[in-house]
């Protein structure tokens, strides 16, 4: 009898054992499977939404968002073009009024639209100045877009000189090209200024797939614009660089 009580009772242990062993291990099959643990890759436009857009191509292919942003500028932005990014530390200002404006077109003639972003820099009496930024869409690279400093320094000359009833004759030098009008006064007698000042007003445009700019010359410490330049850009390809093509001369009408 005593036996049979302690065979019975070495059953009992191994089948207890057993049951033990099975509900561990089905727990520690829960505990990989669990979906808690599971790694995921959010997708891009979820990670964009995070992000304040700025603006965007009428075709909604390029976007812009601000990453770092104070109480008076946007200090740096993400571009989106067809869902590949890439931050730039371009500045925004708040007090410009103008919100950025984006294109999606083809600049270089290649075939491929390129991304255009033309920011406002400042404003004011007598002021409004632009900046622009070409992007290549395949490895969002910029394109260098020729300085207006250097279109002037290169290409532009001019000579101001007083007539003997007090109006201006003003001397146009671009591209060879050779242009004299007057003006009809002198609006800064005590500055005497010997050349156009250029600076005050630099605006870009788009116009059948070729970058323009507009950049007044003018005259005393207010200013004075006296002649406008209308310059159109074409594509260096050997370069990789955006730069002056044709320059155009034409005075202001009072």
């Amino acid at each position: 009898m005593i036996k049979e009580i302690a065979s019975l009772m070495l059953l009992s242990v191994v089948l207890f054992g057993g049951c033990q062993t099975e509900s561990l291990g089905a727990v520690h099959l829960e505990q990989v499977v669990s979906p808690t643990k599971q790694v995921t890759t959010k997708p891009e436009q979820e990670t964009n939404s995070k992000l304040k857009l700025i603006g965007s191509s009428e075709d909604e292919q390029v976007k812009l968002y601000a990453i770092k942003e104070t109480e008076d500028a946007i200090e740096s932005v993400t571009l989106d073009i067809n869902g590949r990014t890439k931050d730039f530390d371009w500045s925004i200002s708040h007090h410009s009024g103008t919100k950025p404006q984006l294109f999606y077109t083809d600049l270089t003639g290649d075939g491929k639209e390129e991304a255009v972003i033309i920011i406002q820099t400042g404003r004011g009496t007598g002021l409004d100045n632009y900046e622009i930024h070409v992007v290549n869409s395949d490895n969002l690279s910029e394109i260098k877009v020729q300085r207006y400093e250097d279109i002037v320094a290169e290409h532009i000359k001019s000579r101001i000189s007083k007539n003997d009833d007090g109006t201006l004759a003003i001397t146009v030098i671009s591209q060879g090209q050779v242009g004299n009008f007057n003006y009809d006064f002198d609006p800064a007698p005590d500055y005497h200024q010997g050349k156009l000042a250029f600076g005050g007003v630099v605006i870009y445009t788009l116009d059948n797939h070729k970058i323009k700019l507009s950049l007044p010359g003018s005259i005393g410490i207010s200013p004075t614009y006296v002649c406008d330049f209308n310059i159109t850009y074409t594509f260096d390809k050997a370069d990789n660089e955006f730069i002056v093509d044709q320059i155009e001369v034409e005075p202001v009408e009072k």
